[in-house]
């Protein structure tokens, strides 16, 4: 359990909690746990694990014995990486944590990298949400294919002229949280699930007021298991983000015929 200080004191990982989704990642949940707690060894883990059938569960188990900053939490089968975050952010919020850490079990974020989200976080002045970047200076990427790169560019490039956001990385799935911004999202109101989850969620987080920021880190392709990329997420994103776009647009343009409608009646005589 946290204590109670968090990052108001500015110990960067009390009462930090890491949510690990995974669906088959026994091969490399392991060494991703053990240099998570190596690089930040006060922050808590919870993985959430949807029904494995390679047993990511049970692996995540016998760590959890040995260690009890290590929780599981078991879902009864794939259900959606939004889904399986959103029940992370609650079982994190109804236990008081102050920071809510998202990262992928397959080793292509780096543990090593989380100080810096958090230092972000905690600064003066403080973001609500930290990005961990590709796409910003000193961001980087590591044995991705030239496709995959050339996707998560032109998304996101697509998701910034869509929305008018100013976010270089809106699709980053490494990424902290202050747990007092996620507690004034409706998440029960969340339907997104894939990639176009961190879209959703980066956009709810702006649009609430809250300071977003990013800040670069070293992505690597994973070595191991399957990507769970798919064509239907991809089409997903796309869908979703063309309809917040057109949304956001749309109530942009009203609020700009307002302010010029009630300008105009202003200057008549």
């Amino acid at each position: 359990m946290p204590e109670p200080n968090g990052v108001a004191d500015h110990d960067l990982a009390r009462g930090t909690v890491v949510v690990i989704p995974t669906y088959d990642e026994a091969e490399t949940l392991p060494a991703t746990l053990s240099r998570l707690r190596s690089a930040v060894p006060q922050a808590d883990v919870l993985v959430v694990d949807d029904a494995s059938p390679d047993g990511t569960g049970q692996v995540a188990e016998a760590l959890a014995v040995h260690d009890p900053a290590v929780h599981v939490l078991h879902r009864t089968g794939k259900q959606g990486l939004g889904s399986a975050y959103i029940a992370g952010f609650r079982w994190a919020l109804e236990r008081g944590y102050q920071v809510i850490v998202e990262m992928d079990a397959d080793g292509s974020h780096q543990p090593e990298d989380l100080p810096g989200l958090l230092a972000a976080l905690a600064s003066d002045g403080g973001a609500d949400l930290v990005l961990g970047s590709r796409w910003v200076p000193g961001g980087r990427v590591a044995n991705w294919p030239r496709r995959r790169e050339l996707l998560s560019r032109g998304g996101n490039a697509y998701t910034r002229l869509a929305t008018g956001v100013p976010l270089r990385d809106a699709t980053a799935g490494f990424r902290a949280y202050r747990a007092s911004t996620l507690a004034e999202i409706d998440l029960g109101a969340v339907a997104s699930q894939g990639y176009c989850f961190q879209v959703d969620m980066a956009l709810r987080v702006h649009d609430t007021g809250g300071v977003v920021r990013e800040v670069p880190v070293l992505f690597v392709e994973r070595t191991r298991g399957r990507s769970k990329m798919s064509r239907q997420i991809v089409a997903e994103a796309l869908v979703r983000v063309t309809v917040w776009g057109v949304t956001r647009r749309g109530a942009q343009g009203a609020r700009w015929l307002r302010t010029t409608t009630a300008a105009a009646r202003g200057r008549r005589p």
